[in-house]
């Protein structure tokens, strides 16, 4: 269940940022903000777009790997920190994006604009907040599977 969900958090988002590297627009200036929706500069759309979609297929693609691939304990031990990792830093981004909005750290939430606050509080750093609690639960879960394996190649 906890790995189904996180394959399709990880769809969900990046088939957004593919919708919006294409030229979508819904959702993208509460996101991005207004000027980066309306110019979509070159590196945004391969880096900030494209690059995370990539990203994100890739998170989807390790989620359901672990899930099915019957490998040795280095690499399960080794994908299990990898999906733990991915966790943290979500959990990062989306606290301190959250923390930085809400006290108005360096007049972020001024420079934002109320409505790129508003969305980004309501919407944006909750789901990454989601993904974080996924991928965290993946990693308890898969640690706990390969409690007890033997530290060596089999």
């Amino acid at each position: 269940m906890i790995v189904a969900a996180t394959v399709v958090w990880c769809c969900v988002f990046a088939a957004v940022h593919a919708f919006w590297a294409l030229g979508g627009g819904v959702g993208l200036a509460s996101s991005a903000g207004a000027q980066l929706a309306t110019r979509r500069p070159l590196w945004f759309v391969l880096l900030g777009l494209w690059g995370t979609a990539v990203l994100l297929l890739a998170g989807a693609g390790l989620a359901g790997w672990s899930a099915v691939v019957a490998s040795s304990p280095r690499w399960r031990r080794a994908g299990t920190g990898t999906i733990a990792l991915v966790g943290v830093v979500l959990l990062v981004r989306a606290v301190a994006v959250e923390s930085a909005l809400l006290a108005n750290v360096g007049g972020v939430r001024t420079a934002a604009g109320p409505v790129e606050t508003r969305w980004s509080l309501a919407l944006w750093n909750p789901w990454f907040a989601l993904g974080a609690a996924l991928f965290l639960a993946l990693a308890v879960q898969l640690s706990r599977r390969y409690r007890g394996e033997p530290r060596t190649e089999s």
